[in-house]
């Protein structure tokens, strides 16, 4: 099984427990992209992308992997009769014969093939249509405290070996902008960014929970998924009240194809 499909295990808990995003990202898209425009969302997961931009009045077709985030996804968007989901691989789905306004993708272009993301994207585009790709990234701040990191570092090379030694946990702003996978196509104009810090309190629970929903996490062998979860689960419990805050920086990358 790929890491990528890793998330189709358990939609229930990735629908429940996974971040969503901030209500200023979508209006930032909405200011460059008219409503009722027509969207293609790769990788829509269980719809916590799409059911904000359903909201605003798109026109959506939305391509999922996995049969059960595509399952949980059509449930939450059965209100929204301007959407379509569709399980398949963004790489295999046959693009319709009538181009796109929009391409959006959140938190999961990183996992479509380098060699068609980009490309595919740009021939599912009408000319001067637009990429919007979001990405999250986990930052410095909250209870992220050098302290705090240090300690799940510890636990990370205990029960993970493949954990690289001395990881940090970076500030926003040390997270450069990145379009050039973008401008090397040649497809595509130069990247507009926005973003976005922002925090979210989970109590230790919570927390076992969200890690679960991360590929690394599921891919452990199970005594040392246990091990983990249960060391960082102790030090929540002991030397954190039971509650920790993660700080999140969530970035949206606006294209223009060109070509």
């Amino acid at each position: 099984m790929e890491l990528r499909e890793t998330f189709d295990e358990d939609a229930g808990r990735y629908d429940r427990i996974r971040p969503g995003y901030p209500a200023r990202m979508f209006d930032d898209l909405a200011a460059a992209v008219p409503r009722r425009a027509r969207m293609l969302e790769i990788g829509c997961g269980t719809g916590q992308a799409t059911v904000p931009l359903a909201e605003r009045g798109y026109d959506i077709v939305a391509v999922e992997l996995g049969a059960r985030m595509a399952a949980v996804a059509r449930r939450n968007l059965a209100g929204f009769a301007s959407v379509r989901v569709v399980t398949a691989a963004f790489e295999d789905w046959p693009l319709p014969a009538e181009p796109f306004d929009v391409v959006f993708c959140a938190t999961a272009f990183h996992w479509i093939d380098p060699a068609v993301r980009v490309t595919k994207s740009a021939d599912a585009l009408r000319p001067g249509g637009l990429l919007a790709t979001v990405a999250t990234h986990h930052i410095a701040g909250g209870s992220w405290t050098e302290a705090f990191h240090a300690e799940t570092q510890r636990l990370y090379e205990r029960f993970d070996p493949a954990t690289p030694p001395g990881l940090r946990m970076r500030s926003a702003g040390e997270i450069p902008h990145d379009d050039t996978e973008l401008a090397s196509s040649g497809r595509f104009g130069p990247a507009t960014f926005h973003r976005y810090e922002w925090e979210a309190p989970y109590s230790t629970a919570q927390y076992l929970d969200l890690l679960l929903t991360y590929s690394g996490h599921r891919a452990l062998p199970k005594p040392q998924r246990n091990g983990l979860l249960s060391a960082i689960a102790g030090l929540i419990d002991e030397k954190h009240g039971g509650r920790i805050v993660k700080r999140y920086l969530t970035e949206l990358r606006v294209a223009r194809r060109t070509g």
